[in-house]
């Protein structure tokens, strides 16, 4: 489905495609800190339908608990983030872990399976029923 998004303060806009049936929620240590949160909930799309219509974006380079060079893609305005992607390199197709809550349509992207259930805080039982993965 068609996706719309913006950061908190709006210098950034796009639009992307996304499945809610691949939402899924991380419980991985960098999620937590970056989101202010105990999780984040993410839902991928191809870098190929990614369009940012405003703003620039900035991006911060990390490698990530996997081992894997991760760019984080965010407002230089007020902090929202917008994606993650692997580092990629030239003809490699990127997916794009869209954040769901700068999307207009987050109240469609229900999670559907969780990741990084190894640094699942103990008092997040909500996501006890969904599959999920001790690491990714």
């Amino acid at each position: 489905m068609r996706v719309h998004g913006s950061c908190h303060c709006g210098y950034i806009t796009f639009t992307s495609e996304g499945d809610p049936e691949r939402t899924v929620v991380c419980h991985c240590r960098d999620c937590q800190v970056m989101s202010g949160g105990p999780y984040r909930s993410i839902v991928p799309s191809d870098e190929a339908a990614f369009e940012l219509l405003t703003g620039e974006l900035s991006i911060y380079h990390k490698v990530g608990d996997s081992g894997n060079a991760r760019e984080l893609a965010f407002c230089n305005q007020c902090g929202s983030h917008i994606y993650a992607t692997s580092k990629g390199g030239e003809g490699i197709a990127r997916s794009f872990g869209l954040r769901t809550g700068v999307l207009a349509e987050v109240a469609e992207f229900v999670p559907m399976f969780q990741v990084w259930c190894d640094s699942r805080l103990p008092w997040v039982t909500e996501f006890n029923a969904l599959p999920g993965k001790p690491k990714q």
